[in-house]
């Protein structure tokens, strides 16, 4: 947290010489002038408290457009509808945590960054002595089968400090998770999304 004015003018006032020509009480014109004098600086410390804070993608406000311009955002996943503040904070930083991969731990990953809690499920062919009379038969294109598990209906809620004023109190939906997952998909495989129980 950066200095204040007041902090200022007495950093400054410490410097002066000592005597009766420089006086120290608060109401004096001399601390009076030090007191405008040290706004400046108080300023200047307050934005770059303020830059720090902007360094943090998830935080970001007056850096956001900045930082979806060097990420390449909006994409075609990340436009879909009006996006909220908070949903763009989670598309950026979705982005910048997919540096790819195959494993059901990343894909995972990736819907958790955009706010969504998936499960996957993965089909093994049907193999003689290892299943059972009744198990599916998952031979063929099954195999490169795998299935997201997802709520019914994921609701997005209004959050302080993430969200902006005038977005809605609740989004409905889960076209940017299929979205964002089809395009990240490996292209030998075959996606299915499921909801709800």
């Amino acid at each position: 947290m950066g200095m204040n004015a007041d902090q200022y003018r007495d950093q400054m006032a410490a410097l002066l010489p000592i005597g009766a020509a420089w006086p120290r009480e608060l109401g004096s014109r001399l601390m009076r002038l030090l007191r405008s004098l040290a706004e400046e600086p108080a300023r200047v410390d307050q934005r770059a408290v303020e830059l720090l804070r902007e360094a943090d993608p998830r935080r970001a406000l007056e850096m956001l457009d900045d930082w979806e311009r060097n990420y390449g955002l909006p994409e075609v996943c990340s436009g879909i509808g009006e996006q909220t503040l908070q949903q763009r904070r989670d598309a950026l930083v979705s982005k910048i945590v997919t540096t790819g991969g195959q494993s059901r731990g990343y894909f995972i990953g990736v819907a958790e960054a955009l706010g969504y809690a998936i499960t996957i499920e993965e089909f093994r062919p049907f193999r003689v002595g290892m299943n059972r009379v009744g198990d599916p038969l998952t031979n063929g294109d099954w195999q490169f089968t795998w299935r997201v598990r997802a709520p019914a209906v994921t609701v997005r809620a209004f959050r302080t400090g993430r969200s902006a004023v005038g977005e809605p109190l609740r989004q409905w939906g889960n076209a940017e998770l299929e979205c964002k997952l089809t395009r990240l998909q490996p292209s030998h495989t075959i996606l299915q999304f499921a909801y709800g129980e």
